[in-house]
């Protein structure tokens, strides 16, 4: 029995729909219990009230209470009933009935079995009027059942109630027709008989098959079908791992599965006259027209390297390209579903991936951010509840996998496998909430992985218990077929023919693949008129008539009339632009970017520049956007080169979160999509690169030779000794270098994986950006770029070095040389550290020693040094000085291809090697510097 009921008025609490509960005064009683009515606090009673008191009846008053309390109890199912849902197809150890949470007991609210309450408008598959013990049913169905949603994170009540109400309606109201069923059971049939084939036809590969994940197909399906029908998309991007890729490849996108065979028979995957070394059938990718039902759509599947997650922020920025290009979603018509971007991003991951991979916080970090944001992410997350070896207990420390999410206040729904229906109507809720409010959704598909990692591994090693529940049980395909034959929608003839049908379509595959040509998935659409370089060496015609400069140049620092722009910024770098634009004279590093920039917007190309603070700059040099000092407001002078018209450019600022890895990928991703856009990304200092060295390594600089994937992506790394100690002086060129397709003997030419430059001139810095974008190819370059050079006195160029005719130059002469006959040594050297031996040459009135800049490393300009050195006959000595320490910088690069190309011995000058790349102690900097010079003119 109940000992005291306390009400309470209305008044006195509030939630998204009216009021909400209370917690006891002990864990195991219920001497309190409060039960809401609409009464005025002045007729609060601990006993009870009368007729007279209320003028409602005791039977009315206490149906009202009833009903104030099975609200407060459906809201407890809606925020904990995931904590009894059934969603694990594999159960393991014991398998008793988990103690349901006690928020989910009726009398915890004053509700007894009995009882009738009216839930209209409380619940959307509710009765007007119905017992509590029927009502229970309902609400463990809907969330304790095979599929259940996480709410009480999400802070927005309009997002809630949203939820909550499409939820309980597509639970309830079931859509699906016969047919529907048959279709899913027989994709879920086709993926498992493409593995039962291919592990009878290629036995000994690694094929990370959809075994007990084959519920993703209703995932696709039902996203295919939202697409056209409820989203009208134009575009799907999609980052999927190797688990299930080839499945959904050959049965839903459009792949033939002779390509597949043809690559695991050992052949390429591309045409002959491709430049490529290519990779492993798991990561392929595909890019083609989707037709649903007479509509269609594009689908890009990414490549996916091993690093599974890394993909993520890739599709993102290949989204958010697309999104530029069809200039729709953030671009248009904010706050209305109609007008929400028809670019939508998908993400699969992996279930230990997800929660254990640092580069997925970070992506959902930029979810919202703008300059970063896709309109909401779709996530699948297939929860194998195993990661590699390692069972799910020693892979986290969260209950669920998605908890990540929460941090974004994503919805989460928890999907049982065996229940491909449950994720068909979830997978449409996704959609929907995304169309509605352009924010990501989570998929948790709890399902199992049958084989372990791979095929050829035995998981019953480490994890015997749950791999003897996965062998015990039949497989999904199978109980979704049979649970369709019982309901009489399917009969076991069938289910064989289904299954036989696409046996015999893989066994005719299998016999053409030897007919089978690659196609030519590469320098379509876009990229059309794009193709690969070959080895000559092209200078490419760079430069502009100053005048037009000049305006470019001034456009770039006017604001206005009525911005209140910062004392120092008008002083400094207004001022001082117009000034030297001027003279012409001393054309500064900063005022070179902004006349690439601009030069390029005037002839339509885009110009995108990410990374942290990158609208200042780290060193405050560049101030491509102003803030207004009283109202905050940005304005982009650049943006207003040609007053707007359609045909200027246009120049994104995108000021980055504290991050490399995500963001980088993010750039990459914008890269692949669109080689009209020249994008950039900065470094705050140049040692930050290594937060993103799993996509450089994985995308940037393989990319192309792996999957005929080109792009131009620029990274800007400052670099350079200042006594900063180990923290930011070195961008670790020596990495880079390493990690080019540049030979020793190989001739010099534009066919290199990765470009790297060390420009020691403004104008240099100018034409190699302007170059990136006018050539008939796309490769990533690095810049290592300057710091002190940003405002050094000599660091700057004229007017007559940006004139038409001029270009890159990949060597630099020494132009202060009078007479090249009496060189007798040769210094080559590279970037900021010129103006260093320069100073000391011209201090010590040396004569006989040439200082020649090599401004692109790779390619190594073999041609161009020939014709350099060629001028001074007499020299006997050729030197390499670098800042650097010996086992780092470019020495180790540049010596044997000097030796061997320009066929001369060649003698080290630097620091000596080291495990740090400076020294933290100012002195001992001071003197190794001292000892660099010296040794260079000794």
């Amino acid at each position: 029995m109940l000992s005291r009921l306390v009400l309470l008025s209305r008044r006195g609490y509030h939630s998204s729909k009216g009021v909400f509960g209370y917690r006891p005064r002990t864990p195991s009683s219920y001497q309190d219990i409060i039960v809401c009515t609409s009464l005025p606090l002045s007729s609060r009673t601990h006993d009870s009230i009368t007729v007279a008191q209320t003028g409602v009846s005791a039977q009315v008053l206490e149906q009202r209470n009833r009903n104030s309390n099975a609200y407060r109890w459906i809201e407890a199912y809606r925020n904990h009933g995931h904590r009894m849902a059934t969603i694990n197809p594999v159960p393991f150890g014991d398998t008793s009935p988990a103690t349901p949470p006690r928020e989910l007991d009726p009398a915890r609210y004053g509700l007894a079995s009995g009882d009738r309450v009216d839930a209209t408008g409380l619940l959307a598959a509710a009765a007007a009027s119905q017992g509590v013990s029927e009502l229970e049913e309902v609400l463990r169905t809907l969330y304790c059942g095979t599929c259940s949603i996480e709410l009480a994170h999400i802070e927005s009540e309009e997002e809630r109630e949203w939820l909550i109400e499409r939820y309980e309606r597509l639970l309830t109201d079931r859509p699906l027709t016969d047919a529907d069923r048959r279709e899913i059971a027989e994709l879920m049939l086709k993926s498992q008989a493409f593995d039962h084939f291919l592990a009878i036809k290629f036995p000994t590969v690694k094929r990370y098959g959809g075994e007990g994940a084959e519920s993703m197909l209703a995932f696709y399906r039902e996203l295919f079908r939202c697409a056209v029908e409820v989203a009208e998309l134009r575009n799907i991007v999609i980052g999927m791992p190797h688990r299930g890729k080839l499945n959904v490849l050959t049965i839903l996108f459009g792949t033939r599965p002779a390509k597949i065979f043809r690559k695991l028979k050992g052949h390429p995957e591309f045409p002959s006259d491709a430049k490529a070394m290519c990779d492993i059938a798991s990561h392929f990718h595909t890019s083609t027209d989707i037709s649903w039902k007479g509509r269609s759509f594009h689908l890009n599947m990414l490549h996916n390297p091993s690093h599974l997650e890394a993909v993520n922020p890739v599709s993102m920025g290949k989204t958010r390209a697309k999104q530029l290009a069809l200039r729709d979603g953030p671009y248009g018509q904010e706050g209305s579903p109609q007008a929400r971007s028809q670019a939508l991003n998908v993400q699969v991951h992996g279930d230990a991936a997800f929660p254990g991979q640092g580069i997925n916080q970070e992506c959902l970090m930029m979810a919202e951010v703008p300059h970063f944001e896709v309109e909401g992410t779709i996530h699948l997350v297939v929860n194998n509840q195993v990661g590699f070896t390692t069972p799910a207990d020693r892979g986290r420390s969260t209950r669920y996998v998605s908890d990540l999410a929460k941090a974004i206040m994503a919805p989460i729904v928890h999907v049982n496998a065996d229940d491909p229906e449950a994720l068909t109507y979830v997978t449409q809720l996704a959609v929907e909430y995304r169309q509605r409010f352009g924010k990501d959704f989570f998929i948790d598909l709890n399902c199992y992985r049958r084989w372990g990692h791979n095929e050829l591994d035995d998981p019953t090693v480490t994890n015997p218990l749950l791999y003897g529940a996965i062998h015990s049980r039949p497989s999904i395909p199978d109980v979704y077929a049979q649970r369709l034959i019982e309901r009489g929608i399917l009969d076991r003839a069938d289910v064989e023919a289904m299954s036989k049908s696409h046996q015999n379509v893989l066994t005719a595959e299998l016999q053409a693949y030897e007919q089978y040509e690659p196609e030519r998935s590469y320098f379509q659409q876009q990229w059309s008129g794009m193709e690969q370089p070959g080895n000559e060496v092209t200078a490419w015609n760079t430069g502009l008539d100053y005048r037009l400069l000049d305006h470019i140049g001034r456009a770039s620092v006017s604001y206005p009339a009525e911005f209140n722009i910062h004392p120092h910024v008008k002083k400094t770098h207004v001022d001082g632009r117009l000034k030297r634009l001027t003279e012409g004279q001393r054309i500064d590093w900063a005022t070179a970017e902004a006349l690439a920039f601009g030069s390029l917007m005037y002839q339509g190309y885009n110009v995108r520049l990410s990374g942290e603070d990158i609208g200042r700059g780290t060193f405050a040099q560049r101030h491509a956007m102003l803030v207004d000092q009283r109202t905050n407001e940005i304005y982009i002078p650049l943006n207003d080169l040609t007053g707007g018209g359609p045909a200027a450019g246009r120049l994104e600022l995108a000021n980055s979160i504290l991050s490399e890895e995500a963001v980088l990928g993010f750039e990459y991703g914008m890269a692949i999509d669109n080689p009209s856009t020249l994008v950039l990304w900065e470094a705050q200092f140049g040692d930050f690169f290594n937060g993103a060295q799993i996509i450089i390594d994985t995308f940037l600089v393989s990319g192309e030779t792996k999957w005929m994937v080109c792009n131009g992506l620029v990274m800007l790394l400052p670099h350079g000794y200042d006594g900063a100690a180990s923290e930011h002086s070195s961008c670790r060129l020596e990495r880079f270098l390493q990690m080019t397709d540049s030979g020793e003997a190989r001739p010099d030419g534009d066919d290199v994986n990765l470009q790297i430059v060390n420009p020691s001139t403004p104008a240099q810095y100018y034409h190699v950006l302007r170059r990136q974008m006018i050539r008939n190819f796309r490769k990533p370059l690095v810049v290592v770029a300057p710091k002190t050079l940003l405002r050094l006195s000599d660091c700057v160029s004229t007017h007559l070095d940006f004139a038409p005719g001029t270009y890159f130059r990949p060597v630099l002469p020494d132009d202060a040389v009078q007479d090249p006959k009496r060189i007798r040594r040769v210094v080559l050297c590279s970037g900021k550290h010129y103006y260093t031996l320069s100073q000391e040459r011209k201090a010590r009135q040396i004569s006989d020693v040439a200082l020649v800049r090599l401004e692109s490393l790779c390619p190594f300009p073999v041609q161009a040094l020939q014709d350099e050195l060629a001028r001074y006959t007499n020299a006997r000595e050729f030197v390499w000085s670098q800042e650097e320490h010996r086992n780092m910088g470019a020495w180790t690069f540049v010596q044997p291809r000097f030796e061997n190309m320009c066929e001369r011995r060649i003698q080290y000058r630097g620091r000596p090697e080291a495990a740090t790349v400076a020294v933290g102690v100012g002195p001992w900097h001071a003197k190794q510097t001292e000892d660099i010079v010296n040794t260079t003119f000794q």
